[in-house]
């Protein structure tokens, strides 16, 4: 089931992404978001009219997707920049797809014209969902990010919507 975010999902989201800050380079973020900040982050996303979206799996949150501002500049406000975790134990079942098609789906209805997302290379995973959502790649930065003592670059792709 997929469904809109709420602050109350502040703390299953933090168990699905804490461990990638911890562990992987996919977010460069380096240090556990608490649950009041991801509460935090919920809140200002559904207040800019965005969405933030869960996947349920048994009444419990797998993964969740989202969409920001890409710009602060009004001339942007027709493009976001989105992002996705799953929790690694439902990985490779198709579930990403359906999650991010749906955010999608409701950021066309939004009238957003441009989504963009950057992922940090290598990530072979994401970059295998992106094109087969239509994504394509505009941009390599090199050597943007500082994550686990080593350089990491990050490809941003575009999909018109």
């Amino acid at each position: 089931m997929i469904r809109n975010a709420t602050p109350l999902d502040a703390f299953s989201i933090c168990q699905i992404y804490n461990p990638y800050v911890l562990e992987t380079h996919v977010t460069f973020e380096e240090v556990p978001v608490s649950s009041e900040e991801m509460a935090h982050r919920i809140r200002q996303v559904l207040g800019e009219g965005l969405p933030w979206l869960v996947l349920e799996e048994e009444g419990k949150v797998i993964g969740f997707s989202r969409a920001v501002r890409w710009r602060e500049r009004s001339a942007y406000r027709f493009s976001v920049e989105s992002s996705i975790y799953l929790d690694p134990a439902h990985t490779r079942r198709g579930l990403g797809i359906l999650l991010y098609s749906e955010l999608l789906s409701q950021l066309k209805t939004l009238g957003v014209h441009v989504v963009l997302a950057g992922i940090a290379q290598p990530n072979p995973a994401s970059l295998a969902l992106h094109r087969k959502l239509g994504y394509e790649k505009v941009a390599h930065f090199k050597e943007v990010g500082w994550k686990f003592a080593r350089w990491i670059d990050v490809e941003y792709w575009e999909l018109l919507i």
